[in-house]
C-alpha cells in the first residue's frame, strides 16, 4: 500500500501544529500556576494559545487546500 504525498504532508503539518499547541499549553500551565491552579493571566494566556492554534490550523488547512499535489 502506497501512501500519497498529500496525505503525508497533511499528517506532518497536523502533527507539528499539535505538538506546538501541547508545548504552549504546558508552558502556560507551568509558568502561570499558583497553588495548584492557573492565575488569571494564565487563563488569558491559555485562551490565547487555543485561539492561536485555531488560527494556525485554519491557515494550514487553507494552504493545503490550495496546493497542487
Amino acid at each position: 500500500m502506497e501512501i500519497e504525498r498529500e496525505a503525508i504532508v497533511q499528517v506532518v503539518i497536523s502533527a507539528i501544529s499539535l505538538v506546538t499547541f501541547v508545548a504552549a499549553t504546558v508552558y502556560v500551565a507551568t509558568s502561570y500556576s499558583a497553588d495548584g491552579g492557573l492565575t488569571p493571566q494564565g487563563g488569558t494566556a491559555l485562551v490565547g494559545a487555543i485561539g492561536l492554534f485555531v488560527i494556525v490550523m485554519l491557515g494550514a488547512g487553507l494552504w493545503l487546500e490550495r496546493q497542487q499535489f
